[in-house]
């Protein structure tokens, strides 16, 4: 087996506002979160140092890590080179193609058979800025994954998992509930990376288990599933657009009062009622209702 080098001696200067993972003992909890992955692949996000890529390299059967930025990119293809089961990407995550990735290969397509994709698990140190973005392209692919254990800043761990009706449910708690159900692993303090965050981060583990057929979101042979969902997705944010308004006043720009007022009624929801105050159950049957008065005037 190769020697991996030791992470704890940094050979880089962030630009991109990263804040390495520098703690073993923390770097082993996340990694184990991942269950067995021996027969896996794996999609590591920003690498980083490589501080779980070398734990990952002995465990998993195929490491794709996508490193953005070009000199850390470099030193993990120089420190993993000799891991013939691990593949370091240059690349943004947000622009990667995983239908080309984890997609059945040209020449194994057969007519009459459908390849049921390889469930992928997902690991990786967010960068806090694009913690969002970086999810919803996540959840666009999510027929790929399985499981998924992020780092993220402590104030948008506590969002993606409140409730509705917290102060702290929003379009993100939504949206990840939609696809996952979300557990909270523990919390890593400020010296645990380097450099150091201003804040806390907390470890996550997302299960997919992606919610449409229980939501009635399947398509009904009008539109089809994908685009139902992606129509979901729309009127999600669009109720959550100015948190302090009322759903009434976030959707009226939206829908034609007459449709929007039958539509309320059908899903049994007070026209004064906030976003935050519903389920998404409550949320998919107007958006349905909605969809059904397409008529009303």
């Amino acid at each position: 087996m190769p020697k991996v080098v030791s992470t704890r001696h940094p050979q880089h200067k962030p630009k991109l506002g990263q804040h390495f993972l520098a703690s073993d003992s923390f770097a082993v909890q996340i990694v184990d979160a991942l269950g067995d992955v021996s027969q896996n692949t794996v999609l590591e996000i920003g690498p980083g140092r490589g501080v779980l890529t070398s734990l990952l390299a002995k465990r998993v059967r195929r490491l794709i890590a996508v490193e953005l930025d070009r000199v850390l990119a470099a030193q993990l293809r120089l420190r993993f080179g000799m891991f013939p089961n691990v593949e370091v990407i240059e690349a943004d995550i947000l622009s990667i193609d995983f239908d080309s990735l984890f997609g059945p290969k040209p020449g194994l397509r057969r007519p009459g058979i459908q390849l049921k994709p390889e469930p992928v698990k997902v690991i990786g140190n967010l960068p806090y800025y694009i913690t969002s973005g970086i999810l919803l392209r996540l959840f666009d692919y999510a027929k790929y994954f399985e499981t998924i254990v992020i780092l993220v800043q402590r104030e948008v761990a506590d969002r993606i998992v409140a409730e509705p009706g917290s102060r702290d449910y929003g379009l993100l708690s939504a949206t990840v509930q939609l696809y996952a159900r979300v557990e909270k692993l523990f919390t890593l303090p400020p010296g645990a990376f380097a450099p150091p965050p201003k804040v806390h981060s907390t470890a996550l583990r997302l299960t997919m288990a992606p919610r449409e057929k229980e939501l009635g979101l399947d398509g009904d042979g009008r539109m089809g599933d994908s685009q139902l969902e992606a129509g979901f997705i729309d009127f999600l944010k669009l109720s959550f657009g100015q948190k302090r308004k009322t759903l009434w006043n976030n959707l009226k720009s939206n829908y034609p009062e007459p449709r929007l007022r039958a539509a309320l009624a059908q899903a049994g929801v007070k026209p004064a009622a906030r976003a935050e105050t519903l389920t998404l159950e409550e949320s998919a049957a107007l958006f349905l209702a909605l969809r059904d008065n397409q008529d009303g005037s």
